[in-house]
């Protein structure tokens, strides 16, 4: 029972440490380690955001993973990513970014238009799960030091 318990000690104080961790690393570092954001991660040094995303926020990030962008069309990752598309991919990355540090508990049941950095309007319907327009969101409160990510499961993009 004394081995039970120094183990469980032990964990309650390390889980603890491990969130805080976490939470000292960026967007943009939160996104790198957590390995199935590879295309985002490409995507936002293409479109020269890095340093915006990597800046004091807060910010809100619905983070599409790679298998988000696998269900694009064929050659609409690699076309995006070329120097000459760089402000529709801007549009696009920014479309998935909101002002402030948004939690699931804060729309919890909830159903709100939102307007993201890009300047277009997300739907967020929070009533039966959470959905930004036709994405689902698939992990909710990733904190980071900068902000919040919200893992989603398809590429939302904004009106023409």
């Amino acid at each position: 029972m004394k081995l039970l318990q120094k183990f469980l000690f032990a964990i309650l104080l390390v889980v603890p440490l491990t969130a805080a961790k976490a939470a000292e690393k960026d967007i943009v570092d939160t996104a790198v380690g957590a390995g199935s954001f590879n295309t985002l991660v490409a995507a936002v040094q293409a479109a020269g955001l890095v340093d915006t995303l990597k800046g004091d926020g807060p910010f809100t990030v619905f983070a599409p993973t790679d298998e988000a962008f696998a269900k694009l069309p064929a050659g609409t990752v690699e076309d995006l990513l070329k120097p000459e598309n760089k402000d529709q991919l801007v549009a696009i990355l920014t479309y998935h970014v909101v002002p402030g540090k948004v939690m699931s508990s804060d729309i919890a049941g909830k159903t709100a238009e939102v307007e993201t950095v890009q300047g277009g309007n997300i739907n967020v319907d929070a009533t039966d799960g959470v959905k930004i327009n036709e994405a689902n969101v698939v992990t909710a409160d990733v904190e980071a030091s900068n902000g919040v990510i919200h893992v989603i499961d398809t590429v939302i993009l904004p009106k023409s």
